[in-house]
């Protein structure tokens, strides 16, 4: 029996579709000529993907003095995710060493593109990421390419150990106080003055939580933007560059892929170069605040290794991600959000929490009747504090409990102590206005 076989042919025509091309660019430095570089980069891929009749102009994603090494790139990062949402089909680069300078990471983006059907064309190899010998290629000349970044940063790295053994200040960009041209130092004279300022006060025996405050109430500008806090403070008094002289080589750069700054704790030697630039602070005052400085730490280290307690590192702010620390302000404990106790309620808005509350609150949570620091530590992994009056309590189990809580009343919650402490204050402040 024969089979009689008829095409049918499709009723609606396919409508022919622009492949969607989008560029990336990117320097690894702000230096001007090589941001006119990006610039160019930027404009030539605009013209050449425009002029493509086949192709739709998705824009040209460009990153400025960041490292091919690091994966933390904000304009590759968004091409990233704009190729995973179906936005882009094609991506058009310069080199195999604009993409990434890392061989693991230019594999695993590469091939993630290749599985979301994203073809990469890097101009200066001719490579196809989706052609038969693509990936072969790329992995063959991205390890060169994370080769000669390992020999250029070798290179730098020598040429910096070599300038601070001859007791050169490399590399040095910021220090408050001071402007920095051209590798010249001068005292910026406005700013010397609220340097010595913090040495005088510090030494005066002014802490430096309130030195921050009093920085920031008289206006005071840091040298790149951000508040003022004890943590800075410290910074500037301990920096022995404000003597005039350098301690070179605090910290170095662990290897070439991530960057990282770690501090030099006898790894490689360091070196003391006296009379460098001039100096802002005598050596005097420079000695009395560490000493001052050296006490406070050991006090502070006493304290904290005596006062451990059962809910230190288990709260956590909701909002900022923060621990929660003890706080004892005249016998009133609580627990505040560090973010809150350090910088104030327009930084993080989180709920002061009394510590009798939470001791309530977790007993009930528990299901006991009386508080078992042990059987707490035990069950309880973290308490997360989101915005409101609200504890959610995650144990170690993976089950939830949240509760909400509120304050006591005064009646409720002050001792006989604390009543005729504030019943002696009123009596004084009357006194004072008859």
């Amino acid at each position: 029996m024969s089979r009689n076989i008829r095409k049918i042919n499709p009723s609606v025509q396919k409508v022919p579709t622009k492949k969607r091309v989008a560029a990336y660019a990117r320097v690894s430095s702000g230096k001007e000529a090589m941001l006119h570089s990006l610039s160019a980069q930027v404009s030539y891929y605009s013209d050449l993907i425009q002029k493509h009749k086949g192709w739709e102009y998705m824009g040209v994603y460009s990153d400025e003095a960041i490292t091919g090494t690091k994966e933390i790139r904000p304009e590759f990062q968004r091409l990233l995710e704009d190729c995973r949402n179906g936005k882009i089909d094609m991506i058009i680069t310069k080199s195999i060493s604009r993409l990434a300078r890392n061989t693991v990471t230019m594999l695993e983006t590469i091939r993630e593109l290749k599985d979301i059907n994203v073809n990469v064309y890097f101009e200066k190899e001719n490579i196809y990421s989706m052609s038969g010998d693509g990936e072969l290629m790329l992995t063959i000349l991205a390890s060169f390419a994370q080769e000669e970044s390992r020999s250029v940063s070798e290179n730098c790295k020598w040429r910096i150990r070599k300038g601070f053994a001859d007791g050169e200040l490399v590399n040095l960009r910021f220090i408050y106080g001071y402007k920095i041209k051209k590798g010249k130092i001068e005292i910026e004279e406005e700013d010397a003055e609220i340097v010595r300022m913090i040495f005088k006060d510090y030494i005066d025996g002014r802490g430096c939580t309130k030195i921050a405050k009093k920085l920031s109430e008289m206006g005071v500008k840091k040298l790149r933007g951000g508040k003022w806090n004890s943590e800075r403070v410290v910074e500037i008094i301990k920096n022995e560059k404000y003597t005039g002289n350098a301690l070179l080589q605090k910290k170095y750069v662990k290897d070439h892929l991530t960057k990282t700054l770690v501090w030099n704790k006898g790894n490689l030697p360091q070196y003391f170069a006296e009379g460098t630039h001039p100096p802002i602070v005598d050596s005097d005052t420079f000695q009395k605040a560490q000493e001052i400085l050296s006490k406070n730490r050991e006090r502070y280290s006493r304290v904290k290794e005596s006062r451990k307690y059962p809910f230190t590192s288990k709260i956590v702010c909701g909002i900022c991600g923060k621990n929660y620390k003890h706080k004892n302000k005249k016998g009133r404990v609580s627990w505040d959000c560090s973010t809150y106790s350090k910088y104030g309620k327009d930084s993080c808005p989180s709920k002061q929490i009394p510590e009798e509350t939470l001791y309530m609150v977790t007993t009930e949570v528990l299901g006991i009747s009386k508080f078992d620091e042990e059987y707490f530590a035990k069950k309880i992994k973290e308490i997360q504090v989101p915005e409101g009056k609200h504890l959610i309590f995650v144990f170690y189990d993976g089950s939830i409990i949240k509760k909400e809580w509120s304050y006591k009343s005064r009646t409720e919650s002050w001792s006989e102590k604390v009543r005729q402490d504030v019943r002696a204050e009123s009596l004084k402040k009357l006194e004072g206005r008859n």
